[in-house]
């Protein structure tokens, strides 16, 4: 029976249906599997991300961020290692500072000035600016107010205009403000413009520093008086009568050593306290940017101490503010 074709024997209804169905060749398209996974109980709910309203449901974790990926902590005790350097993008956070904790307000204490209620030391730390070395252009100066253990007290500013500092350098008038931990001007302290060109023994001529706290209320001046070899000031109160003295070295430009300004009493026998320039290598002889110590008693008037503190800065103006070279052609 040739014309007979061979067929193939007919198969269940149900391996019909399984040669029918191909499998899915889209890449979207799961495997079929059975899931052994077995749910745990839900995680706590975290906060929500910034930019996002409300909280994440039960069991979702919040988006991993730069700093709080797992640590690995390698043998022998070293710190743990965060992430690879560079490899994650880091937003440029300013370096903490720390600050003096604040005192409670003080009667009969000008506000602000409780800080120097409980320190007897205090270090003035001007700001190193290399652009005014390398441009000659004569900028505002900065200083850090820190106690003994490193903490900010206070931070002072110089306000004074481009023409100004630029035009008369290290004689120019001044305005320096002291602010403290919140911002907040506690302080203001004013140094007139005095021509020297003339005799240095006219009181005309002698440099003067007028420190106000709060700004627009006077506590005293800082007077300038005229000697021969040696830098001498009076400290004077609001009614410009002498109240201590300060005595300089007779040389002020001591390379290698410390510049001792002492702070005595009107007769000049007890020793009160002192303003110390302290010498800091290369930076103090090529550098603009010195570093003060500053000792008086810890029971002294409050004003007082803030007194000695103005006195250090027209000590600096006048001693050792040093102007950048003008390129001569």
């Amino acid at each position: 029976m040739s014309g007979v074709i061979p067929t193939a024997p007919e198969q269940p209804a149900d391996e019909k249906d399984n040669q029918i169905k191909s499998p899915d060749q889209r890449p979207d398209a799961p495997p079929d599997y059975n899931s052994h996974f077995v749910p745990g109980p839900p995680g706590p709910a975290v906060p929500a991300p910034a930019g996002y309203a409300g909280g994440l449901p039960m069991g979702y974790n919040s988006p991993q961020q730069p700093g709080t990926f797992f640590s690995y902590q390698p043998a022998g005790g070293a710190h743990p290692i965060r992430y690879q350097p560079g490899k994650y993008h880091m937003s440029n956070q300013p370096v903490s500072v720390t600050w003096m904790p604040g005192p409670p307000p003080i009667p009969n204490c000008p506000p602000g000035l409780e800080y120097l209620t409980q320190l007897d030391t205090i270090h003035v730390l001007q700001h190193f600016e290399p652009l005014e070395m390398i441009t000659s252009f004569e900028t505002n100066n900065g200083y850090d107010i820190k106690n003994n253990l490193d903490q900010m007290v206070y931070i002072v500013n110089e306000d004074t205009d481009d023409f100004t500092r630029n035009a008369y350098r290290t004689l120019r008038p001044f305005i320096l403000r002291v602010t403290d931990c919140m911002g907040r001007e506690i302080m203001t302290m004013q140094r007139p413009f005095r021509c020297t060109c003339c005799c240095f023994c006219c009181p005309s001529t002698r440099q003067e520093l007028e420190v106000q706290c709060p700004p627009g209320v006077t506590i005293g001046f800082v007077a300038e008086h005229w000697n021969l070899c040696r830098a001498v000031y009076s400290i004077q109160n609001e009614k410009k009568e002498n109240v201590m003295r300060v005595r300089g070295p007779c040389s002020t430009y001591g390379c290698g050593s410390d510049s001792v300004f002492e702070v005595k009493s009107l007769d000049g026998v007890s020793n009160i306290g002192s303003i110390i320039r302290k010498w800091n290598g290369l930076l103090s002889a090529m550098g603009d940017a010195d570093q003060f110590e500053i000792h008086f008693p810890l029971d002294m008037d409050v004003k007082m101490k803030a007194m000695i503190f103005g006195a250090c800065f027209l000590i600096d103006f006048m001693y050792f503010e040093r102007s950048p070279r003008r390129s001569s052609r």
